[in-house]
């Protein structure tokens, strides 16, 4: 299993209320804070879901997940 690496780079003001959600439950609430996370498709929904609030990539599966 793969891991991705998900930074926020938009605020979430002005968003919908789901969308701030979001970002919460991938760990994301303050502008440049980076997690890595599962790369499993529950993981990749939540990421389409706020595609326009962050950068994400894939990395090697060595480091540990954050969440």
């Amino acid at each position: 299993m793969g891991k991705i690496k998900v930074t926020q780079v938009r605020s979430p003001i002005g968003r919908r209320a789901d969308q701030r959600e979001t970002l919460i439950g991938l760990g994301l609430n303050k502008l440049h804070r980076t997690r890595i996370l599962s790369d499993i498709p529950e993981t990749r929904g939540r990421i389409d879901k706020v595609k326009h609030l962050v950068v994400f990539e894939t990395v090697a599966g060595d480091e540990p997940a954050q969440g």
